[in-house]
């Protein structure tokens, strides 16, 4: 399917990105070390140079599909990181998102 290899890189973004943002909440909110600071720095390096990995002529649209991915990746953090239970309002909407990046993905692709 051609819309698995850059699903795949936005997932791996999401991740990367979702992990460097959390290391300053930690910092920041739960009271931890600014050592943690250092792998979120390095996590959000990787996250910029994966969007760079997706093949597309311009990059808001490599922004815009991500966007949809980011949405449902953070669901997930939510549920399996912090413990948190998405609401159906929260699975709605993140699937809403999700399927506008597939939408933007396939689109470009036509």
């Amino acid at each position: 399917m051609a819309l698995a290899a850059p699903l795949a890189v936005y997932i791996l973004a999401a991740l990367a990105e979702i992990a460097g943002c959390f290391a300053f909440w930690a910092w920041l909110r739960l009271g931890r070390s600014a050592w943690w600071l250092v792998p979120g720095m390095v996590s959000l390096a990787l996250f910029a140079w994966l969007l760079t990995r997706v093949d597309t002529d311009f990059a808001g649209r490599a922004y815009a599909a991500y966007g949809g991915i980011y949405v449902a990746s953070s669901l997930g953090w939510l549920w399996l990181t912090e413990g948190q239970v998405p609401s159906r309002w929260d699975l709605l909407g993140g699937g809403l998102c999700g399927l506008g990046a597939v939408v933007i993905l396939a689109g470009a692709r036509g």
